[in-house]
């Protein structure tokens, strides 16, 4: 899954994504994203336009909005099989911009983070689902999903699942409104290459969805004392 993830280089979305900001959206770094945050997106409706929205699906026929809390990731293989996405992989698709995503890996007896990113450190886009849900109240809350796929074999050594990362020549496929190929869109849901990406372990703090800092993406040293503990050089 995909619970965390970076958007550190924000003032660059709309030239990166030839798209404009539109409403008000916090241009401040983000180290450590987390779900129920709001993060710009990129979507199929208004592909050239970036706005915000909520992190956890809730599908548009929800009765209750604390579905969304079990939402935030969407398997790939089963889009078509889920009453929750199935629609929304039809017509509402979206671009999620990100730098880098974070993933924990089993270690004797503690799951031990590492930050994942491209070589370069750049921008790239997760892909994702949206909704628009209508409160009792008659607010629109408008929310999203991060699609993911098997690892590659950079995260396979730390996860067994990894968001999609869609390559640059695909983002305009997945949001374009009269895309309906099925297979085609299915088959831009492959795993990143693992070449092009580097992972390193980070500290534990960024298990805290409330502290951001630059800190969270630095590199720590992990030492193996014996079978039960394991000590960060922090």
């Amino acid at each position: 899954m995909c619970g965390r993830f970076t958007l550190i280089q924000i003032e660059k979305i709309p030239t990166r994504f030839n798209a404009q900001i539109i409403g008000e959206i916090n241009l401040r770094k983000r180290y450590n994203i987390s779900p129920n945050q709001p993060v710009p997106i990129v979507f199929q409706e208004s592909p050239n336009k970036v706005e915000e929205m909520i992190w956890g699906l809730i599908p548009h026929w929800a009765e209750d909005p604390k579905i969304g809390n079990s939402l935030i990731n969407a398997r790939a293989e089963s889009l078509l099989k889920k009453p929750a996405f199935k629609e929304s992989f039809l017509r509402r698709r979206c671009l999620i911009p990100a730098d880098g995503f974070y993933e924990w890996k089993k270690m004797e007896k503690e799951k031990i983070p590492y930050y994942i990113k491209m070589k370069n450190s750049s921008l790239f886009a997760f892909a994702g689902l949206y909704d628009i849900w209508k409160s009792p109240d008659g607010k629109l809350i408008k929310t999203f999903t991060i699609i993911t796929t098997e690892p590659n074999d950079l995260v396979k050594e730390i996860h067994n699942r990894m968001p999609v990362i869609l390559r640059r020549e695909y983002e305009e496929i997945w949001v374009n409104k009269e895309e309906s190929d099925i297979k085609k869109l299915q088959s831009l849901l492959a795993p990143y290459p693992a070449e092009e990406m580097e992972a390193y372990p980070v500290s534990k703090k960024v298990n805290n969805p409330s502290y951001d800092s630059e800190e969270l993406i630095k590199p720590v040293k992990i030492y193996i004392i014996k079978k039960d503990q394991t000590s960060f050089d922090l």
